[in-house]
């Protein structure tokens, strides 16, 4: 097993360096949704920029189908049971990662270009914050793709979903080929802009909206019950903020729309 660089031990010491205010920004007003994986504190903590070795990271949204390449390593036992970023305890025979910028829980497909092998993890951690690599993997993660013998090898990463959820690479080729931006966006806000008793007039709204602006998506809620029958709700997410949401029903003149939280 490789001896791993000193410098990967920041992982273990980044919460403190998340904590020095003279490279930090102040809050934002960004509040991201929780999962199951991770709080929506963590969340927000986590998008902040941050200064690891007098070098300022500004962690940044991501879509699905985003790619990066470069170089890719492992962390393993000397990590094991030890706090990542987003609050889990690292867990080195789990399927996850570490990425200096991506959100926390964003699923990515890691290739190695040198043996073609591949695997999906999980983000949870922050790094590596060594010249030239991109990410750092889970010692199971690594063993999949062959570090564990190679120590590091260059990579394609791309993103395949969020908290869990893995689109098919059919879906996604769909979707660029299509132009249908699907984002990785952390946050709960949306926008109610119709509601109808039939699923296909909520399918025609779903279509407008898809057109009005390509940073939100429009989708279609179901609930049963509603005085006999099922009422379609026609959301419009994908804002980071309540006062972003505010501002697209005033520019648009969406009369009757109001804000809602998925």
């Amino acid at each position: 097993m490789k001896k791993l660089n000193i410098l990967l031990s920041l992982f273990v010491f980044l919460p403190a360096v998340f904590l020095n205010t003279g490279c930090s920004q102040k809050p934002s007003a960004h509040k991201p949704k929780a999962t199951k994986f991770t709080s929506a504190a963590r969340h927000k903590w986590t998008m902040k920029e941050y200064c690891v070795l007098g070098k300022n990271y500004k962690p940044t949204y991501v879509s699905v189908g985003q790619t990066m390449n470069g170089i890719s390593s492992w962390y393993g036992p000397d990590f094991h049971g030890k706090m990542t970023s987003n609050g889990e305890v690292y867990n080195m025979h789990g399927q996850t990662a570490a990425h200096k910028t991506w959100p926390m829980d964003t699923m990515v497909k890691i290739k190695n270009l040198q043996n073609g092998k591949s695997t999906v993890v999980r983000i949870n951690d922050r790094g590596p914050f060594v010249q030239g690599r991109i990410i750092d993997c889970s010692y199971a993660a690594g063993k999949a793709i062959g570090l564990d013998s190679m120590g590091i090898a260059k990579v394609q990463i791309k993103v395949v979903g969020f908290a869990g959820e893995v689109q098919s690479e059919a879906t996604i080729a769909r979707n660029i080929r299509e132009h249908k931006e699907v984002r990785v966006v952390i946050t709960d806000f949306g926008i109610q802009v119709g509601a109808f008793r039939r699923f296909e007039g909520a399918q025609i709204y779903k279509k407008k909206y898809a057109q009005l602006d390509k940073r939100y998506q429009p989708i279609v809620k179901r609930f049963d019950d509603v005085e006999g029958a099922p009422l379609y709700r026609v959301w419009l997410m994908g804002f980071k903020t309540e006062d972003e949401a505010k501002d697209f029903i005033l520019c648009h003149g969406l009369d009757g729309a109001f804000i809602v939280r998925n």
